[in-house]
C-alpha cells in the first residue's frame, strides 16, 4: 500500500502521516514514512525549489514509493505533490495506491506559517513558493479530502478518517 498525503505547506500532512504510521506500526505492519522535505535532505539537497527541482523530487518520491511497495513495505508519504502526471504515474504503476488531500485556506496557512514561506513570498522576498507564485492544482480524484482549517492540537480525529479508508482497512485485515 502507498498512501499519498497531499497538501501545501502548513496543511498538517506531515503530522497526520506520522499519526497514521504510528497506528499502522502498532498494528504490526511494516511501514515507512516518506516526507518530501526529509527525502530531499537525505539525498543531499541536490535539487532546488524551482519547478524543475520540484519535478525531480516528485519523481524520486514516486519511484522510491513503488520500490518499497514492490518489496511488501507499506508507505505513507507526506508530499506536496503538485504534478498531476506523477499522481497519474502512481495510480498506473503502484498497486494499492490511494490519495488523501489535505487542504486549508491561505488565511489558515499564513497563520500556521512556521517556515515563514508564505509571508516572505507574499512580500516578494523569495520565489518558487507553491501556492503563491507556483500553481498548486487540486488532485483530480483523491480517495479522501480533508479540510483542515481548524487549528487542532489533536489530529486523531483526522487520523481516524484515514484509517477507515478502504485501502488501509484492507492492509489491516491481512495477517
Amino acid at each position: 500500500m502507498v498512501l499519498w498525503i497531499i497538501g501545501l505547506s502548513g496543511t498538517g500532512k506531515s503530522t497526520l502521516a506520522g499519526l497514521v504510521v504510528h497506528r499502522l506500526r502498532e498494528s504490526g505492519k511494516s511501514v515507512v514514512l516518506l516526507d518530501g522535505d526529509i527525502i530531499r535532505a537525505l539525498l543531499g539537497n541536490d535539487v532546488d525549489h524551482t519547478l524543475g527541482g520540484r519535478r525531480r523530487n516528485a519523481e524520486r518520491l514516486s519511484q522510491l514509493s513503488k520500490f518499497l511497495a514492490d518489496q511488501g513495505i507499506h508507505v505513507v508519504a507526506a508530499v506536496l505533490s503538485m504534478f498531476p502526471e506523477w499522481q497519474h504515474w502512481n495510480r498506473a504503476n503502484i498497486p494499492d495506491y490511494s490519495e488523501v488531500y489535505m487542504r486549508a485556506t491561505i488565511d489558515t496557512l499564513l497563520r500556521r506559517d512556521i517556515k515563514n514561506l508564505y509571508a516572505r513570498a507574499l512580500k516578494g522576498e523569495i520565489s518558487n513558493v507553491v501556492g503563491v507564485d507556483l500553481p498548486f492544482p487540486d488532485p483530480e480524484r483523491p480517495e479522501l479530502v480533508i479540510n483542515n482549517d481548524r487549528d487542532l492540537l489533536d489530529l486523531n480525529e483526522l487520523a481516524d478518517k484515514v484509517m477507515n479508508l478502504e485501502i488501509v482497512q484492507k492492509v489491516l485485515s491481512r495477517t
